[in-house]
């Protein structure tokens, strides 16, 4: 994976998958971009991992805060690529 690349709702839902598996009766490759991770069947844990690897992979830093306040896969895609736009631009 190259640096300080966009992640899409697909690259989210592999990493979910690869990290904490998937919740019996729910479709990550339905449309969940607005639905809750709790709800998907992904606690705080899950989302560290997954945010862990993203950082690690796209070689990017990610704001804790901002993290925390993401519940749906659309708000965590934003602070991804949001933070990864603004590295690209820096560098």
């Amino acid at each position: 994976m190259s640096v300080h690349t966009l992640i899409d709702l697909p690259e989210l839902t592999r990493l979910l998958r690869e990290c904490a598996g998937e919740e019996e009766g729910v479709d990550l490759d339905g449309d969940v971009l607005d639905t809750v991770f709790m709800e998907l069947g992904y606690d705080s844990l899950a989302l560290l991992q997954v945010v862990g690897i993203i950082q690690r992979d796209h070689g990017i830093e990610l704001d804790e805060d901002a993290v925390a306040e993401a519940e749906t896969p659309r708000a965590l895609l934003d602070v991804v690529n949001s933070a990864a736009r603004a590295e690209r631009i820096a560098a």
